[in-house]
């Protein structure tokens, strides 16, 4: 047994040390014991043979099998009549990925892409060169394998809005139709509501542990005037015990949820490390008719009778169709790429920013530090019978929603989103200050004299920004990263805003539930000349510890025919060449106000309605 634990954990204990290097194979151990805990855990996905791929013919190929690919490749293979092949440049899950309060031990690891923005000099100063790390999913299940799976959906005006840009069967009834159709949440008081559905693929509900750390959190906003309530519901604006894509104690990836069901379909092969290098168009029709990918050492072209379905997310779905062609006319010529269709790829980019670090120091040995978590005991509580510390989301305990000054209070629309943690960087610093990508100085300056203290932190994130990335090409090379400019705080609003977002958790912190456990601000240093609790002093902050929550989006708007950003229109088609569509996050013309795993599962289910409406309708007539 213990080669196979070894050959399991290598990708993951490459970037590890310390109490987890222990702890890791004791869960693995324990996993391997318990037999009938392992029947979901881990039958995969069956990895098709390319020779099996290189002699079908299908009817459409996804490429990307993350948190909208595994989606649309399930809903697609419903049809008996069509084949579909599903490529993903990553491998499938583990039993690490399966431990929620481990996410962020996934992150740098094999299954991550290891994305970085450029720098940029206004924000990331805490970061190793300047440079934000952006984990992107590089396996079966894409980012709902290496996020803390928060199961959110954003706000009913953003859905609403999207329609009225002139994105017909977007609006909000329409989302919500499409996040019930997934969704199999286990909470009996949500399911009696409109809101929510049993019998999906998805499995949504709460960790069934919880520090006093999370009564404080909802005690507190009640404090400041928040209810606590369902923040997917009717009302968005108030506090909540975080939800999030959990099964039994475990993570519930797209891979888990779409693709393990379906494993055993005819219809449906699955191609795993196969990174798709090109999508194959007829410059004469402007029709694509299937993809270039790589698999090994060699090149492969496999054909499409039907459609072409990209689900590749932000960056890389961007990056493919410029690379193919499609793109700014002035981007693809500076590489001698022929231009197919010169539209705006790679623009329109958002993504939710934030303040990472805000912390708070108690007095009391009740959060979630690595020490405790690492325990025999707790791992074989969790083994046994998938509870405890281990199966907190990420370490997120709580979500609240709550409104600045710049919000109208009265229209339930939020501006700031908090990510309540029972832990700060510091309760498990190695592993923290690494996937934050932090410098040594800054961490030991600011975090140094707590290492050995109790925390809570709060994560305020900046739910709408005004400011607009862009993701170019670094060349021609398909293995070369593309350049990533996130424009943090370009548009000066957006940091008036997050400012005024931590002045609310500063306000969390000195309610009366957290003044019992002793909570006292922690600041940073590297900002007192700006004086503690002004604004200069938050927004100094928010410039060196800028912390992106991984919801990068918008790089293949949606829009009308009219609308000159728009790359596809709202039945998900790329302008000007058929048989092309893309289905991820990066279709959305505006960000959604909210964690967006939730949004892209629900894109992947309409759009695969949608491809089959259209292809049921032309067999029809």
């Amino acid at each position: 047994m213990d080669g196979v634990v070894s050959s399991i954990t290598a990708p993951i204990l490459g970037i590890m040390g310390g109490p987890m290097g222990i702890i890791l194979p004791a869960v693995l151990g324990a996993l391997m014991y318990l037999q009938d805990y392992l029947v979901d855990q881990r039958v995969g996905v069956i990895d098709t043979d390319t020779s099996d791929v290189l002699e079908t013919m299908y009817d459409f190929i996804v490429v990307g099998a993350g948190s909208a690919g595994a989606v649309v490749a399930n809903r697609l293979s419903e049809i008996q009549d069509w084949n579909v092949l599903l490529l993903e440049a990553g491998g499938d899950e583990n039993d690490i990925t399966d431990i929620p309060l481990m996410a962020a031990y996934l992150q740098l690891s094999d299954l991550d892409w290891k994305y970085k923005t450029e720098p940029q000099g206004t924000f990331c100063q805490a970061m190793i060169n300047g440079r934000c790390n952006w984990p992107r999913g590089k396996v079966i299940g894409g980012s709902s394998v290496l996020n803390y799976m928060l199961y959110l959906r954003g706000n009913k005006k953003d859905y609403d809005l999207w329609e009225a840009q002139g994105n017909q069967g977007w609006g909000s009834k329409d989302a919500l139709y499409y996040f019930k159709k997934s969704e199999d949440n286990v909470n009996t008081y949500l399911t009696n509501t409109p809101y929510h559905k049993k019998g999906g693929y998805l499995t949504v509900g709460e960790s069934n542990y919880h520090t006093p750390l999370a009564e404080a959190f909802i005690l507190g906003g009640r404090e400041l005037g928040y209810q606590n309530r369902d923040v997917n519901g009717e009302f968005q604006t108030g506090f909540m015990i975080a939800q999030g894509t959990i099964r039994d104690g475990a993570r519930c990836s797209t891979g888990k949820a779409f693709l393990r069901p379906a494993r055993s379909r005819g219809n449906l092969d699955i191609a795993m490390r196969s990174h798709v290098t090109k999508i194959l168009i007829s410059s004469v029709k402007n029709v694509a008719y299937g993809v270039e990918f790589r698999r090994g050492d060699r090149i492969y072209r496999v054909q499409a009778r039907k459609e072409v379905i990209l689900s590749a997310g932000t960056i890389n779905s961007a990056q493919l169709l410029m690379l193919s062609g499609i793109g700014p006319k002035e981007e693809l010529e500076k590489f001698k790429i022929p231009v197919i269709q010169n539209l705006k790829v790679g623009e329109n980019l958002q993504d939710h920013v934030a303040l990472g670090g805000l912390t708070f120091v108690i007095d009391e040995p009740i959060s979630l530090r690595l020490e405790r978590v690492s325990g025999i005991r707790t791992v074989m509580n969790y083994a046994a019978l998938g509870d405890g510390p281990l199966t907190v989301l990420g370490g997120v305990e709580g979500l609240a929603f709550v409104n600045t000054k710049y919000a109208n209070k009265s229209e339930d629309f939020p501006d700031i989103e908090f990510h309540f943690v029972s832990g700060s960087t510091n309760s498990d610093a190695a592993q923290l200050r690494k996937v934050h990508g932090l410098t040594h100085d800054f961490y030991n300056r600011t975090f140094g004299p707590i290492s050995e203290e109790d925390t809570w932190s709060v994560i305020p994130m900046l739910l709408r920004p005004r400011s607009r990335g862009v993701i170019k090409l670094k060349s021609k090379n398909p293995f070369h990263y593309p350049l990533i400019y996130a424009n943090y705080f370009q548009d000066k609003h957006d940091m008036k805003v997050l400012i005024e977002g931590v002045k609310i958790a500063v306000a969390l912190s000195k309610t009366r539930p957290f003044k019992k456990l002793g909570s006292e601000f922690n600041g940073f240093p590297q900002c007192t000349p700006y004086g503690k609790y002004s604004d200069a002093y938050y927004e100094c902050m928010i410039r060196h510890y800028t912390a992106t929550i991984y919801h990068p989006v918008g790089t293949c708007k949606m829009g009308p025919n009219w609308d000159q950003d728009a790359v596809v229109d709202s039945q998900l088609r790329v302008y000007g060449v058929k048989g092309l569509r893309v289905v991820d996050a990066s279709i959305m013309p505006t960000l959604v106000s909210g964690n967006t795993n939730a949004p892209a599962i629900m894109i992947g289910e309409k759009g695969a309605d949608m491809i089959k409406e259209f292809w049921l309708k032309n067999a029809a007539s």
